[in-house]
């Protein structure tokens, strides 16, 4: 019988990186990656091809099958290597020594700051990224995975940091949701916004703060 990965195993640890055994292989591997994540930024998904791939990593497509079955594989670990960075770059700062007194609020601004500096760096990458999500399943399990296990930190953290806060898990769940969708339109991906960005964020923040703490005495 199969046993499915975790979404921590699927996220989180390179499953498909080869043991490499020469040093040359490795880097030709790692060439191919960073040229298919510089091809899929410079002109989204179906627009790339694996030509292009192994044009981009200096190899020949018959290498760039070496490594990898098709197009839709080598997509995978580059978002997957991207959503790893991501999930280490916003819950690796998060522990509950940041959010004592006054830091809270800094804390919280600062995280809301790392979603959206990564959104609004590459806003074309982000939107291919949504659509993928929602037309190829193994896509939505990377994104699920992704939520998963950030909802599952986040809920440990609110238990230890908002004891007032009735049920830390789905509440988890809500502020994910909400600083991920609100870093897509804040970044412009939806159009043009009725609110400038500095508002934007500051009410993203007010509202993470009020739903863990209440008012906001100790940022006034």
């Amino acid at each position: 019988m199969t046993i499915s990965p975790s979404p921590r195993e699927l996220l989180l640890i390179d499953a498909t990186a080869r043991r490499f055994t020469q040093e040359r292989a490795r880097k030709t591997y790692e060439a191919l990656v960073a040229a298919a994540a510089e091809c899929f930024l410079e002109h989204g998904y179906d627009a790339t091809g694996t030509p292009d791939i192994a044009a981009r990593a200096g190899a020949s497509v018959g290498t760039f099958y070496r490594y990898f079955d098709d197009k839709q594989q080598i997509y995978l670990e580059v978002t997957r290597r991207h959503m790893a960075e991501l999930y280490h770059q916003v819950m690796d700062q998060l522990t509950p020594q940041r959010f004592v007194g006054k830091a809270r609020r800094a804390t919280i601004d600062e995280t809301v700051d790392i979603m959206l500096a990564q959104v609004t760096k590459h806003p074309r990458a982000h939107r291919v990224f949504v659509e993928m999500s929602l037309r190829d399943p193994s896509v939505m399990e990377l994104r699920r995975a992704f939520d998963a296990i950030t909802v599952e930190a986040l809920g440990k953290l609110f238990a230890a940091i908002a004891p007032s806060v009735k049920d830390p898990l789905a509440t988890a769940l809500v502020v994910q949701v909400s600083v991920v969708e609100c870093a897509g339109v804040i970044a412009g991906v939806r159009g043009a916004l009725p609110v400038d960005t500095a508002r934007s964020k500051a009410a993203l923040a007010s509202l993470i703060h009020r739903a863990l703490f209440g008012i906001e005495d100790d940022v006034k």
